[in-house]
């Protein structure tokens, strides 16, 4: 079975300028053309935009599915799977969500008691399922599947006041990591005050604290391109001065 360009934007759902441009750049290039240059798309370039278009539901650059689909150990069979998994996923927080707005309704109505926890669920999962996506991996391989995953048991046991109040300090700690950056003495009083705040932090997520977790992660925030960014937007240096501040809180 072979198809147009208009035929396979049409069964695609795709504008043909979208299949254009996926030639363009090498991404989707049509299997043959005819002698009249029309494009034509065979069952590999079907399969193929199938898979870029699972890749770009699930918030891929094409930058990014060009590089996966053309890797000499991509497995088309595995992506399926994977794409299955994070479907289910979203599947499952998309129907938290649901239950959430029933109930919200519901309770707005009178019909039922909705309690304060409730309430923020569906929330709470989804920051869970985000971490996940954004960090899980190196996480896992760091502290173990274990370790994480009763991080995010205690995070969907948070109660809405400790919940707030987590958020609360995360910005307060910002504040003080700004200040103490600008200071630039990973050992004064602020420098170290950041530190303890950093801890009083991680206990609304960890299931059990250790220095020498907490310096591991403070590592991690340096070496990590994703966590280093987020400090320098904090201020210029700031994963780096944490590390030092707490290699002497935590001495």
């Amino acid at each position: 079975m072979t198809y147009s360009i208009n035929e396979l934007a049409a069964l695609a759902g795709i504008s043909a300028r979208t299949l254009r441009y996926y030639d363009q750049i090498g991404l989707l290039t049509p299997g043959r053309q005819q002698d009249n240059a029309y494009r034509v798309y065979g069952q590999k370039e079907v399969d193929r935009l199938q898979q870029i278009l699972f890749y770009r539901e699930l918030g891929f650059s094409l930058t990014e599915v060009k590089q996966m689909i053309e890797a000499d150990d991509y497995d088309s069979l595995k992506a399926l799977q994977d794409h299955l998994l994070v479907l289910k996923e979203k599947q499952a927080q998309t129907g938290l969500l649901i239950t959430n707005v029933e109930k919200t309704i519901a309770s707005l109505k009178g019909e039922l008691t909705m309690s304060d926890e409730e309430k923020f669920e569906g929330f709470k999962q989804q920051l869970i399922n985000d971490n996940e996506k954004q960090y899980g991996k190196e996480i896992r391989e760091k502290y173990g599947d274990d370790v994480v995953d009763q991080s995010n048991a205690k995070l969907k046991g948070l109660t809405a006041r400790q919940y707030e109040q987590a958020q609360e300090l995360s910005n307060q700690l910002n504040v003080y990591l700004k200040k103490a950056v600008e200071q630039g003495q990973p050992d004064s009083e602020l420098a170290q005050k950041t530190c303890a705040l950093h801890k009083e932090w991680l206990g609304y997520y960890w299931p059990q604290y250790s220095k020498e977790a907490h310096l591991g992660l403070a590592q991690m925030y340096v070496d990590d391109p994703r966590f280093k960014a987020y400090y320098e937007a904090i201020a210029p240096g700031g994963a780096e001065f944490l590390r030092d501040a707490l290699k002497i809180y935590c001495s």
